[in-house]
């Protein structure tokens, strides 16, 4: 059962089940929410819509984010991390290729998830969501 505090509508009645209508994965779960730092918890559920985005993008595109009410541009998203309590920090590459790092407190955070074309000589779309996902499972 998805979290009872965690609702999400779309108008396409068939839209894939986005993260609010999903139950949480064991290693998220397994730590009561009153346990974790807003960070921690932030961090956590940033890493299910990234998967979750991932997963409706075909093999030509990979996430990237853009940033709410800047004009700094969209960074493909190569990691995220967290340090209790209260600051996410992602890493990444803006467009051009330049190494990206936004150091954000967690009641700054608007994150604008984006496709965008793999980049230049890749042969697969790097997927964050996927590895972070896993990281989750290992920790």
């Amino acid at each position: 059962m998805a979290d009872p505090s965690a609702r999400a509508a779309h108008t396409d009645p068939d839209a894939p089940a986005s993260p609010e209508q999903q139950p949480l994965p064991e290693p998220v779960a397994r730590k009561p929410v009153e346990q974790k730092s807003a960070s921690e918890w932030a961090y956590e559920r940033l890493i299910l819509y990234i998967r979750n985005f991932e997963e409706q993008l075909d093999e030509e595109h990979e996430v990237a984010m853009g940033f709410a009410g800047s004009e700094a541009g969209v960074m493909r998203i190569e990691g995220i991390g967290y340090f209790a309590p209260d600051i996410l920090t992602f890493y990444g590459s803006d467009m051009t290729g330049t190494r990206t790092q936004l150091v954000q407190h967690v009641s700054q955070l608007n994150v604008m998830l984006r496709a965008v074309p793999r980049q230049d000589g890749e042969e697969r779309p790097r997927r964050i969501g996927f590895r972070l996902a896993e990281q989750l499972e290992r920790d």
